[in-house]
């Protein structure tokens, strides 16, 4: 039986080359899917009480059946829920539950002391990490108050305007300090939002000397916090802020700072125990 003839190199190259060029081309396309999907889950998690596809639409700047398709592909998966009659969607529970396993093995811990925290204070709790120039929500122990702050796990804020944010700038070293200012747009979300690295260096001075950082109205009108910074068993920052409501931020700043202080003070020594038992 005699062999197939063999086509000319030059075809065979053009083969290869075409053969490449297909591959290239559906690489790129599913890296557009998922670049597409991953701005969608952005979105909404900035906005946690959830958008319509016409406002995601927007806010991406897609195609609404673009979007429509990506949605129903993560309304699937439970990444995303309805958040309204008309239509609206928010980050689903399945989501969530992926953001708090990724940081379960080392924040875990910090849930019983932030529900006691919660307890004592009666205000809402959070758990926050560095994520380039932002402080995300981790994990939240509601308040037992009325009128109390809330947000979502996986919701961001910038880094100058959260008390998070500042309180672990003030645990970094200058080297660190200086790689995280060129990241760092000083965007003016409220009017008393910090505009320039000097007010903002200045606030980080003071946390160093005081174990917490203050956002008094700088990332939400009527809502003020106190963090105080953790470094968790991987050597990792974590912080854990109280929100409330101005007028009663105002009257309690000192109670809420001090019983802040001490619960990331014993976490703190439980970490450092925890350390030293494993060497």
């Amino acid at each position: 039986m005699k062999d197939s003839p063999k086509a000319p190199a030059g075809q065979r190259q053009d083969a290869r080359t075409e053969s490449y060029a297909e591959g290239s081309t559906s690489s790129r396309g599913q890296i557009r899917i998922v670049s597409r999907v991953a701005s969608i889950i952005r979105v909404l998690a900035r906005n946690p009480k959830g958008l319509s596809l016409g406002e995601i639409a927007k806010e991406v700047r897609l195609p609404k059946s673009t979007v429509q398709r990506l949605v129903d592909a993560l309304d699937f998966e439970r990444f995303v829920i309805a958040a309204a009659p008309d239509g609206g969607v928010r980050l689903g529970q399945a989501l969530v539950g992926i953001v708090r396993g990724i940081k379960s093995g080392t924040l875990e811990f910090a849930r019983p002391a932030m529900a006691e925290l919660a307890r004592e204070t009666g205000e809402t709790v959070d758990l926050c990490v560095m994520d380039y120039n932002k402080i995300v929500f981790v994990d939240q122990v509601s308040g037992t108050h009325r009128l109390r702050a809330a947000s979502a796990v996986g919701v961001s804020f910038p880094l100058h305007s959260s008390s998070a944010g500042k309180v672990m700038m003030a645990a970094y070293s200058e080297a660190q300090l200086k790689q995280i200012r060129r990241r760092i747009k000083f965007t003016k979300v409220t009017k008393f939002t910090i505009a320039t690295w000097e007010e903002l260096l200045r606030e980080v001075e003071e946390a160093r000397k005081t174990g917490v950082a203050f956002d008094r109205e700088e990332t939400t009108i009527g809502l003020c916090s106190v963090s105080a910074s953790l470094r968790l068993p991987t050597g990792d920052l974590a912080a854990i802020a109280i929100p409330a409501p101005t007028a009663r931020f105002i009257s309690h700043e000192k109670f809420l700072s001090s019983k802040l202080l001490e619960c990331c003070n014993s976490l703190q020594q439980q970490i450092d125990n925890l350390l030293s038992g494993a060497d």
